[in-house]
């Protein structure tokens, strides 16, 4: 676990799996930056799976953010990309619509 000051990220669980497939499928949770694809429970539990199986197969590392309290407040992804110059790593995070605004993703 990485602790912060307000947050914490942890590596997620398969008890999250869930609560990731609601936010997943909730256009407010995406914004306009995340894309629109439905995805069921299914297959995310069964990438998952594969993830733990086979983790040289999977391209990215999600991370639940969570308050001190334990409360889930959102995501951050760790995932690499194609680009021109070659292969690059990218982070993104998704945070629930009511804990935007509140400095957790702040940059420094």
């Amino acid at each position: 676990m990485l602790e912060g000051k307000n947050v914490n990220l942890r590596i997620v669980e398969k008890e999250d799996i869930p609560l990731l497939n609601v936010w997943a499928n909730s256009l407010d949770v995406g914004g306009d930056y995340e894309f629109s694809r439905q995805v069921s429970r299914a297959e995310m539990e069964k990438n998952f799976e594969k993830s733990l199986s086979e983790p040289s197969s999977v391209d990215w590392k999600t991370f639940i953010i969570e308050k001190k309290d334990g409360t889930k407040i959102g995501y951050v992804v760790h995932f690499n990309t194609l680009h021109p110059a070659g292969k690059m790593q990218e982070i993104g995070y998704v945070l629930i619509p009511n804990e935007r605004v509140k400095g957790y993703c702040r940059k420094l």
